[in-house]
């Protein structure tokens, strides 16, 4: 059998089934996990698209 998952904001006891706390609605801890998983690979994205555009434009824009 499964932990009950506590929230980590107001400390309600949720079931196991839960992806959400029931008395405040945030993510449980598991969610939040993989959440904070999916942001960082997110950001990681974000940091690469922004180099190849700052590179492309340093190439294609008209120095005088």
């Amino acid at each position: 059998m499964s932990a009950m998952p506590v929230c980590l904001y107001c400390q309600h006891v949720n079931p196991p089934q839960e992806t959400e706390c029931r008395q405040c609605g945030m993510p449980l801890p598991v969610l939040a996990a993989h959440a904070a998983q999916r942001r960082l690979r997110r950001f990681k994205w974000f940091c690469i698209g922004l180099t190849i555009f700052c590179v492309t434009m340093f190439f294609w824009l008209p120095r005088s």
